[in-house]
């Protein structure tokens, strides 16, 4: 019953803000088991300030085969709490063209199977699942891995299948404005990509765009797209982009951005998400581990220069 009740809640939050923080919390997350770890050393400055991530509810990022039993694992433990899971399907084939993050399905039937997998597991439990963050700006932005109407079909296929699921919201990803700065130039693609069944499209995922920047271009996408709304990742924006060189790999004095939460003073923005999960490196670069490897020094860093 408080389940139902909150996803009704929900569908009005990014007007109403009546339901301002659903989200589930994992309480066993890596940035709950380092701060746990420190206070045992005795490094309890440190701890106090990986509370700040630990805390705060953050995706589930769904990268390998067999996603059925995490999925189901998280939902069911977000639902127990009458919260709700962050999810995020990432296993595209030819995932992120080749780069840190590359892997995924080793073909298009492969990849059809794991989200009607993933779908399933979802059961009526709801969720907020963002859908394979980089696939569409990525072939917007000219990767030559892959054939774009097959990987737009397979998108199309993932957003269909996963919004049959009842309670959950659908944001098919859309990079973010530093990278496609006209946004007019993904709107086809999104279209083939089938962004039209979807609740709408997923900012500045893993990325460091601020919140303005990110609202700016979600509104102008919007417009765009017949209303659909959006949600931006807040997890490591807080110092907004970095103005070097490879500024979306690690860059140095980010910050924990706005905490997740359903109230945004913005119609059409429906959530801002840690989508990210703060002190994960995003690949091999400045010293880092390989992506997704979480680094406890680099989450420390943007804990520590977070405003709150």
């Amino acid at each position: 019953m408080f389940l139902t009740a909150l996803l009704v809640g929900l569908c009005c939050a990014g007007a109403s803000g009546d339901v301002a923080e659903p989200f589930w919390t994992d309480p066993d997350s890596r940035a709950a088991q380092q701060a746990a770890e420190w206070r045992r050393a005795g490094r309890t400055a440190d701890a106090t300030l990986m509370d700040r991530i630990a805390d705060r509810p953050q995706a589930e990022w769904l990268n390998g085969p067999n996603p059925g039993p995490v999925v189901r694992a998280r939902t069911l433990a977000a639902e127990q709490a009458g919260r709700i899971a962050v999810l995020v399907a990432y296993y595209i084939p030819n995932r992120d063209c080749g780069q840190y993050s590359s892997g995924g399905a080793s073909s298009a039937a492969s990849y059809r199977a794991w989200i009607d997998e993933f779908a399933t597991a979802l059961g009526n439990r709801g969720a907020y699942v963002i859908v394979e963050p980089d696939a569409v700006a990525q072939v917007v932005a000219g990767c030559t891995r892959v054939v774009a109407k097959d990987r737009y079909a397979l998108l199309a296929y993932a957003v269909d299948r996963i919004k049959r699921r009842p309670h959950t919201r659908v944001y098919l990803d859309a990079g973010n404005s530093g990278w496609i700065p006209q946004p007019w130039n993904l709107v086809a693609a999104l279209r083939t990509a089938g962004v039209a069944r979807a609740d709408g499209v997923a900012l500045n995922v893993s990325n460091f765009q601020t919140d303005q920047a990110s609202s700016t271009y979600g509104d102008q996408l919007s417009n765009y797209l017949g209303g659909k709304h959006y949600v931006i990742d807040t997890s490591r924006n807080g110092n907004g982009p970095y103005a070097g060189t490879d500024s979306w790999c690690n860059p140095p004095g980010r910050a924990l951005g706005e905490p997740p939460t359903t109230r945004t003073g913005n119609p059409r923005l429906d959530a801002y998400l840690w989508i990210k999960r703060p002190g994960e490196s995003d690949g091999l670069c400045r010293g880092g581990p390989a992506a997704g490897r979480w680094w406890p020094a680099y989450a420390l860093g943007l804990a520590r220069n977070a405003r709150r």
